[in-house]
């Protein structure tokens, strides 16, 4: 039996090709999965919900035998299928007496700090109120989120096990375990039970996505392990229909992949390090140097500003660190390589770009970035 630590909050994620069955969605099978979450927090555990098959739902409901291609398509696609989608859920926790809220998100709003500290502060009353939130990407208006290489919602059930500090993440897919090698393509493949950490070679050893209406393969899912690892966050990956695979998960059963967790580190360092930048700079060797020894980054070191940016916004540094900018891109311009003194005749005001509590090393938080 593996031992989690005293589960408090879980995150549970299924994919579309697991959520339907024989061409449609598998109303059954939402019922038996709110089953067994009413089950879970009748023991007094907080459970959040991410769920694909909004563009599926909606191309199955509009006739399409296999996934549509172009955006504007799938974008209308999933504007169909996400309130079906949200209604098969809401009835299927009706009958085990719950609530649900859905929650629509894009990845810009886990960048843009205020919007994502609102977003925290929702789910927070959410579960206060006892209601489960249902997650799923706002396909219907984000281009960047349908578009993105880390796929379906893998990648989004991680950053929400991240941001609400979420003991366990449970992701259940159309395959039982990660293996060494493709078990589609190798009879030979072994099944690996437990990770500790991802390497290169594991994630050389990860497919593609294989069904007609999934967008993640295995990859993703191990960047998926990768975030929740660095949030102090274990993760499972067992097959979605393995019966009660949620409920026994939970106590312990050794099913799909175990992948441990590592120290959690600090909410802002992750929130940081996991935004999108929305401008770059490039920094001398001296600046770097400075800033590895938890300095604060000054204009003196600045060589190069690229986008365009607001104060207070996140921007990446010679792609390897990300900082909240106390200047904005324009200004920035204008103070590239100069003293605080220079900079306080040139703007009127003089302050170092960002402090070292305002900053987040990609390779101490986030592996994908590395």
């Amino acid at each position: 039996m593996r031992q989690f630590v005293k589960l408090q909050r879980i995150v549970v994620k299924i994919g579309t090709a697991t959520l339907t069955q024989n061409g449609r969605l598998d109303q059954d099978y939402l019922f038996n999965t709110a089953q067994q979450l009413a089950q879970i927090k009748q023991q007094g555990i907080h459970v959040l919900l991410v769920t694909s098959g909004a563009i599926g739902l909606g191309a199955l409901e509009a006739g399409f035998a296999t996934k549509p291609s172009g955006i504007p398509l799938r974008q209308a696609l999933a504007a169909i299928g996400q309130p079906h989608l949200m209604q098969a859920w809401r009835e299927a926790f009706q009958k085990v007496n719950f609530k649900v809220a859905q929650v629509l998100v894009t990845y810009d709003v886990f960048s843009h700090r205020p919007s994502y500290l609102s977003l925290r502060n929702t789910v927070e009353t959410l579960l206060s109120m006892n209601v489960v939130p249902i997650f799923n990407e706002n396909d219907a208006i984000s281009i960047a989120e349908i578009t993105r290489a880390f796929g379906d919602n893998d990648r989004l059930s991680a950053l929400v096990a991240s941001k609400v500090n979420a003991d366990l993440l449970i992701l259940l897919s159309d395959v039982d375990a990660l293996y060494d090698s493709d078990p589609r393509t190798n009879p030979q493949a072994q099944k690996i039970t437990e990770v500790k950490s991802i390497t290169p070679e594991l994630l050389n050893a990860a497919g593609r996505a294989g069904t007609n209406f999934s967008t993640g393969g295995m990859k993703t899912k191990l960047h998926a392990a990768q975030i929740a690892q660095k949030a102090g966050c274990s993760m499972v990956l067992a097959h979605g229909r393995e019966p009660q695979v949620i409920w026994r998960v939970v106590q312990g059963e050794e099913l799909g992949t175990h992948f441990l967790p590592h120290d959690r580190q600090p909410s802002r360092k992750r929130w940081l390090a996991l935004a999108l930048p929305q401008g770059w700079l490039t920094v001398d060797e001296g600046a770097m140097k400075a800033l590895r020894s938890h300095k604060s980054l000054l204009p003196s070191g600045v060589v190069a500003v690229e986008g365009e940016f607001n104060p207070g916004s996140v921007v990446s540094v010679n792609g390897q660190i990300k900082l909240i900018s106390k200047y904005s891109s324009q200004d920035l311009r204008k103070i590239l390589g100069k003293s605080l003194n220079e900079v306080e005749a040139i703007l009127g005001y003089r302050e170092v770009i960002a402090r070292p509590e305002d900053m987040a090393f990609l390779d101490e938080i986030d592996p994908l970035q590395q």
